[in-house]
C-alpha cells in the first residue's frame, strides 16, 4: 500500500467519523427539543411573538404570561376554526374574572380576518400570524401543521394539553379543571 492511499484511507475515515459525530449532534438536539414539548416547555417563539391586530394595534404575547391561557391557531378558509370561535368566545368570557386568558392567532392575512371578525365578533385578542404561524405550530408540537390546533397553558406558561382539531365544550371543561385544581 502506498503512502497517498494509506492518506486517503485515512482521510475517508475521519470523514466518516465527523459525519457520523454530526448525525449524532443533530438527532441528539432533535430528541431534546421533543423532550422539552413533551415536557410542557413552551419555546421563546412563541412567547416573543408580536403580531398585528385586527384593526390596529399589536398583541404581545409576552404580556400574557402568568395567567392560565388558551392559545388557538386557526383561519378564516378552516371550517372547524370558524365552527369552534363562539365556543372560545363563550369561554373566554365566562372565565375571564378567574384569571384565563384565551387568545386567537390567526394564520391567514389581514383583510379576510377583519371581514371574518366583522360578521362574528369576539372578545377575546387575535393577533395575525399569515402563514408564518405554521413553522411555529410544528415547534409546539403540531408536525402536521393541521388547523385549528389549541395549546393549553398553565400560569406557569407550562404546555398542559395540545388539542389538534376542533374544541368540544368538554375539552374545556377538563382544562379548566385541570389547569386550576391540577
Amino acid at each position: 500500500m502506498t503512502v497517498n492511499r494509506r492518506h486517503w484511507l485515512a482521510y475517508g475515515g475521519a470523514a466518516v467519523v465527523a459525519a457520523g459525530a454530526g448525525l449524532a449532534l443533530w438527532r441528539h438536539r432533535e430528541l431534546k427539543d421533543a423532550g422539552a414539548r413533551a415536557a410542557g416547555e413552551v419555546p421563546d417563539a412563541l412567547w416573543s411573538l408580536r403580531l398585528p391586530r385586527p384593526g390596529g394595534g399589536e398583541l404581545a404575547l409576552a404580556t400574557m404570561r402568568g395567567k392560565p391561557t388558551l392559545v388557538n391557531f386557526w383561519a378564516t378558509w378552516c371550517p372547524p376554526c370558524v365552527e369552534e370561535m363562539p365556543l372560545l368566545d363563550r369561554f373566554h368570557r365566562e372565565n375571564a374574572a378567574n384569571g384565563w386568558q384565551v387568545v386567537g392567532i390567526a394564520v391567514d392575512r389581514a383583510e379576510p380576518v377583519d371581514k371574518f371578525l366583522a360578521r362574528l365578533p369576539v372578545e377575546f385578542p387575535i393577533g395575525i400570524a399569515g402563514s408564518q404561524a405554521l413553522s411555529l405550530v410544528k415547534t409546539l408540537g403540531n408536525d402536521s401543521g393541521g388547523l385549528p390546533f389549541t395549546l393549553v397553558l398553565d400560569s406557569g406558561g407550562a404546555v398542559r394539553d395540545r388539542r389538534m382539531g376542533k374544541v368540544e365544550p368538554a375539552d374545556l371543561q377538563a382544562w379548566q379543571r385541570a389547569v386550576v385544581h391540577g
